[in-house]
C-alpha cells in the first residue's frame, strides 16, 4: 500500500464502497445480507517489510512502486503499522547508525509484532556473519527489548527465539499462538479476532466432529476445538504443523489431530485411492464429521477438494479472494444454500476483502 492511499478520515466511505464492489461479484448467487466487519483505520498491521536504501554512510527505510526496483519511496512514517512498530522504526534506525557491523550490506528489515507485546526484527544481508555481528546484534536486542534474527545466504542467526507469541480473545477466552518468523500469519490481528469470533458463533455448540483443511498454525482450529468433540485438521507446511502442536500444548487442548497432508492427498486417502504413512494411527472412521472448515490460498479450492467438502452437511469457507470464492460457490450452489455471509477488512485502503461464508446442504 502506497502512503498516498492512506486516508483515515475517508476510511468508512472507502470501506463501504469496497463492500458494495465485493457484493457485486456474487452476481446471481442467492446471498443473504452480509455482515460487515471494519478494521481500525490505522495501527492495524502487525507485520511490515521494508527495503533498506543506503545513501553514503546513512540508510533509510524504503519501498518501491509495484514493478520497479530502482527508485525507492523513502518511508519516514508508516501509520498502518502497529503502534509498537511505528515507535520502534526510528529507534532501531538510530541505534544501528554508526555501526558498520549492523548496517553494512543490509538490504531489508522485517518487523513482526503481536497484541501480546512481542517484537521480532529480521535483518537481511548480502554478507556473511561474524562473531562481531552477533555481539552487536545481541547488544541491540537487549537495548531495544526485541528479538533479532540475522539472515544471509545459507545463514540464519537468532539472538533469541525465532518466533513471537500472540494472544487473541475469542468468545471470552484467551488463546495463545506461536508465530514463526517467515511463516504465514494473519497481518491484521484485530480483524483476525473478529473472524475467529464470527466462525465460532456460526459453528455453535456441537456433539460431533470438525474437519478443517488448510489449518495453518491452528488459527481457527484452537477456538473451534471448544465447539466440537474432536477436530481433524490438515496442513501441508511442516513449520505450521509444528507451531500448531506447540499451540495445542500452550493452550492445554487435546482433542485435535493434526495431519501434514495436502487437501488433494487427504481426498485420496478418504477415497481409498492409496494409503499414506502420515495417517498411521489416525482412524478416519472414528470421526463423526458433518462440518468442514476451509481457508484455502488465493487460488481457491480445486475440483477434488470441492467434491470432498460437498459430502458434508455444513461448510464454513474463509476466503482471501472473493473471485475464486464465487467460482467455488457456483460449483456448490446446486447442493448448498448460502446461509451466512461476512466481509472482513483485513487490508484497509486496498481492494482486498476477506470473506466468510456458511453453506448448508439443501
Amino acid at each position: 500500500m502506497h502512503s498516498n492511499n492512506f486516508q483515515p478520515e475517508q476510511y468508512e466511505s472507502l470501506w463501504q464502497q469496497k463492500t458494495v464492489e465485493t457484493r457485486s461479484l456474487f452476481g446471481d448467487l442467492a446471498i443473504p445480507e452480509p455482515e460487515i466487519h471494519a478494521s481500525p483505520n490505522s495501527g492495524f498491521r502487525m507485520r511490515a517489510e521494508f527495503k533498506v536504501w543506503h545513501e553514503g554512510d546513512e540508510w533509510n527505510y524504503g519501498m518501491f512502486e509495484k514493478g520497479t526496483s530502482h527508485t525507492p519511496y523513502k518511508v519516514t512514517e508508516f501509520p498502518i503499522a502497529s503502534a509498537a512498530i511505528q515507535a520502534l522504526m526510528p529507534r532501531l534506525r538510530e541505534a544501528m547508525h554508526g555501526s558498520d557491523q549492523l548496517s553494512r550490506r543490509l538490504f531489508q528489515i522485517d518487523f513482526l509484532n503481536t497484541l501480546h507485546g512481542d517484537m521480532l526484527v529480521t535483518l537481511l544481508y548480502h554478507k556473511k556473519f561474524t562473531d562481531e555481528w552477533l555481539e552487536k546484534a545481541q547488544q541491540l536486542a537487549s537495548q531495544l527489548d526485541i528479538k533479532i534474527i540475522g539472515r544471509a545466504r545459507k545463514q540464519k542467526i537468532c539472538t533469541h527465539d525465532d518466533w513471537v507469541l500472540e494472544a487473541l480473545e475469542v468468545q471470552n477466552e484467551t488463546f495463545y499462538y506461536q508465530q514463526k518468523e517467515g511463516s504465514f500469519t494473519q497481518p491484521n490481528a484485530y480483524i483476525n479476532q473478529g473472524m475467529l469470533n464470527w466462525a465460532c458463533e456460526q459453528a455453535g455448540q456441537n456433539n460431533d466432529d470438525l474437519l478443517e483443511l488448510y489449518c495453518g498454525n491452528g488459527n481457527f482450529t484452537l477456538p473451534l476445538s471448544r465447539r466440537f468433540n474432536k477436530v481433524l485438521a490438515t496442513e501441508i507446511s511442516k513449520t505450521s504443523i509444528n507451531s500448531a502442536l506447540f499451540n495445542c500444548d500452550k493452550n492445554d487442548i487435546n482433542n485435535i489431530e493434526f495431519v501434514r497432508m495436502s487437501s488433494e492427498d487427504f481426498t485420496d486417502a478418504l477415497n481409498g485411492v492409496r494409503a499414506f504413512r502420515r495417517l498411521k494411527g489416525v482412524e478416519l472412521d472414528d470421526y463423526d464429521i458433518n462440518t468442514v472448515l476451509v481457508d484455502p490460498p488465493r487460488s481457491g479450492l480445486d475440483d477434488g477438494t470441492l467434491e470432498l467438502i460437498s459430502r458434508y452437511s455444513r461448510i464454513v469457507y474463509i476466503s482471501c479472494n472473493p473471485e475464486t470464492l464465487v467460482n467455488n460457490l457456483k460449483a456448490l450452489e446446486a447442493e448448498f444454500k448460502i446461509e451466512k455471509l461476512a466481509f472482513f477488512d483485513q487490508f484497509p485502503y486496498t481492494h482486498h476483502v476477506e470473506t466468510g461464508v456458511v453453506l448448508t446442504k439443501r
